[in-house]
């Protein structure tokens, strides 16, 4: 079943950062980039934490990333695939803004 879910307001969100959240009972990290919102699972697969909220933002090749902040792996916040290791990836959820509210979508 698939439904929207409000995370925050916008504004929660600094520029070029993520925040962690608990949607439907999933860690999710979201990030602000620009004007876009991204939504990825927020468990690194390498070390089996929950801190991907809390990597560095950035771009690698025209792909916006974040570098876990254990090993640094960078995981693309589009496709969740890692880049360093192709066998590796985080799930990834739609997000939406509307009248300034941050909503994901959990498909599972």
């Amino acid at each position: 079943m698939s439904r929207w879910s409000r995370v925050c307001a916008l504004h929660n969100i600094l520029p070029y950062t993520g925040v962690a959240a608990l949607v439907r009972r999933r860690q999710l990290a979201i990030f602000r980039v620009q004007d876009a919102v991204y939504a990825i699972g927020n468990r690194d697969p390498v070390s089996g934490a929950n801190v991907l909220a809390r990597g560095i933002v950035g771009d690698i090749g025209g792909e916006v990333v974040v570098a876990s902040p254990i090993y640094k792996q960078h995981f693309s916040l589009v496709s969740g695939r890692c880049l360093e290791e192709p066998s590796l990836s985080v799930p990834v959820y739609p997000t939406r803004v509307v009248e300034r509210e941050v909503w994901v979508r959990d498909d599972n």
